[in-house]
């Protein structure tokens, strides 16, 4: 009996947090393609289910705006994003369930599971401000954000359940360090959706220098003020390209420090056999984003290559937080019962 509730709880926890990688790459499909505002209200498509009652609703968008937001794809797009994201919060309300219900079978507090399903509950409603306010960039933002903070959450359910190595008790002086590090990586992850949500993504054409320049000219100020519709300053006027060129600048640049700093830091992980596979994850995922970064650049931002390096910055916070856990049962480890 405790064996079936066990592998039960596990096949749904793992099965979850690959939905949750996997709906994390798809949201970043549906920014990418413009497909946002596909469907103008929430939770609905035009108050239908699905795009096929809203269709009268699509085609009169499709005439008044031909190359607009609105579109049959653009619908379905943002219309599976949601009915996804509405499978994953159920799945999560199971996990919350199976966790409080056999806590004591499963050998693990049910609060981690219960600060999943609020986190699940609050990008939900992230999802919705998203359209509602027009994907105002601010928004648009801290939904991506939501998405990562959410994955690290089942990361962390999922870490729990697999076993690994055995891990020193020396160890466990680099948690502090790999906890630097997630946040570090969250920064700018909060930079790159910045870089996405305001299209700055071909700010700066050339590499490695910025218009031909280190320290190109530069509007920090408008391009980081928070508070504005997409496109636009505070103010009311367009925003302009030396903000636009702020946004990438800073993105490109802060990347070059998280790069060493996590890269050094999996290097030296690499002597310990318990942390060998997320810390080599951890390398690999790095070389790719850089390569996918750069990608991006000299090949005008081609669809796949950006999708590809969203689900590059998902997978670098899949590997720190397992890391993370991993060190911890290190550290704890070396506490006195």
């Amino acid at each position: 009996m405790l064996e079936r509730i066990t592998s039960r709880y596990r096949k749904l926890v793992f099965f979850t947090w690959f939905l949750t990688l996997d709906l994390i790459m798809f949201g970043a499909f549906v920014r990418l393609t413009d497909s946002g505002l596909g469907c103008p209200d929430w939770p609905g498509c035009y108050g239908k289910i699905t795009p096929i009652g809203a269709s009268g609703h699509i085609e009169q968008a499709l005439q008044a705006m031909p190359y607009g937001a609105v579109s049959f794809s653009k619908a379905w797009i943002e219309m599976i994003h949601r009915y996804v994201g509405s499978i994953l919060g159920m799945l999560i309300i199971a996990i919350v369930y199976m966790a409080w219900r056999y806590r004591r079978q499963l050998g693990n507090t049910p609060r981690l599971a219960v600060v999943t399903l609020i986190a699940v509950c609050i990008q939900g409603a992230f999802g919705a401000w998203t359209v509602t306010h027009q994907l105002m960039p601010v928004v648009v933002t801290s939904h991506l954000l939501g998405g990562m903070i959410l994955l690290a959450l089942m990361t962390w359910l999922a870490a729990r359940e697999k076993a690994h190595a055995a891990i020193s008790a020396q160890a466990a002086h680099w948690l502090p360090w790999m906890a630097g590090g997630l946040i570090l990586l969250f920064v700018q992850i909060a930079l790159g959706g910045w870089v996405s949500t305001n299209y700055a993504a071909l700010a700066c054409m050339d590499f490695p220098t910025c218009h031909g320049a280190w320290i190109p000219p530069m509007d920090f100020e408008g391009g980081y003020s928070l508070i504005r519709a997409l496109g636009m300053l505070p103010s009311g006027d367009m925003i302009s390209q030396y903000a636009l060129t702020a946004i990438h600048w800073v993105h490109r640049n802060f990347a070059f420090a998280v790069f060493a700093y996590l890269g050094i830091l999996a290097w030296k992980m690499l002597a310990e056999p318990g942390l060998q596979g997320p810390a080599k994850l951890l390398l690999g995922l790095l070389l790719a984003q850089l390569l996918t970064g750069l990608t991006t650049i000299f090949f005008q931002w081609p669809l796949l290559i950006a999708v590809l390096h969203n689900g590059g910055a998902a997978g670098l916070v899949l590997a720190s937080v397992t890391l993370l856990v991993r060190l911890s049962r290190a550290y704890r480890s070396k506490i006195p019962a």
